[in-house]
């Protein structure tokens, strides 16, 4: 594990850790955290199991970082606004790693809104897999959400994971988000909720799944 730094466009120093395989990297991912006001950073078990499943299973480099005003990150809380520009600056600090493999951006939450927002804007964005995406559509706390429109002209591969116990985003509700994508995969892991305690291992393999029909 490598500690790493990288700048915003807009100036700003985060702090990362950069994981390698043990091979050459066949492609690169980056993984953001959940909500900075509620306790969200890097350091949490679902992101330790997607990094170690990314990096040490499936053959990324993975990036894994703190937004703007966590820990050793500068800067302030940008609302979910500025965050798209850490995660853009993240991609462009992972990419280098392998530079003729495709980008996949993973994000939990908070992480997972940011990640599909930034998604629309970046083509270097190869899939998303987004876990416990906040779906109630009236949390002031989160910008909206890619209109219907908007997530069929994505077009890329997506997966999307959540617990069946998860309260802010509900089964029903994600199989509803999943058929706006028009070709998106979802998963439901029973027995846990938007934490997907004791389910961490199990929905990192999903993920590295999903990362390897991916990349073929």
């Amino acid at each position: 594990m490598e500690p790493v730094t990288f700048t915003t466009e807009d100036g700003v120093r985060l702090e990362g850790e950069l994981r390698l395989p043990d091979g050459p990297a066949r492609g690169s991912a980056v993984i953001c955290h959940p909500h900075p006001k509620h306790g969200g950073s890097k350091d949490h078990p679902i992101l330790w199991a997607l990094r170690n499943e990314l990096a040490g299973a499936r053959g990324l480099a993975t990036l894994v970082f703190n937004f703007r005003g966590v820990m050793g990150s500068e800067g302030t809380y940008g609302g979910g606004h500025h965050e798209t520009q850490d995660a853009r600056a993240a991609i462009d600090r992972v990419r280098p790693e392998a530079p003729d493999g495709p980008t996949v951006v993973c994000g939990w939450s908070f992480g997972a809104n940011v990640a599909l927002r930034e998604a629309q804007d970046d083509p270097r964005v190869a899939a998303l897999v987004l876990l416990g995406i906040p779906l109630d559509p009236n949390d002031v706390t989160l910008p909206p959400m890619p209109t219907p429109a908007e997530l069929r002209a994505l077009k890329r591969p997506v997966l999307l994971i959540a617990g069946d116990g998860d309260p802010y985003c509900p089964p029903d509700d994600l199989r509803a988000f999943t058929a706006e994508f028009g070709t998106a995969e979802m998963a439901i892991l029973e027995g846990t909720d938007h934490f997907l305690w004791r389910r961490e291992k199990e929905a990192a393999m999903l993920a590295g799944e999903f990362v390897d029909r991916m990349l073929g």
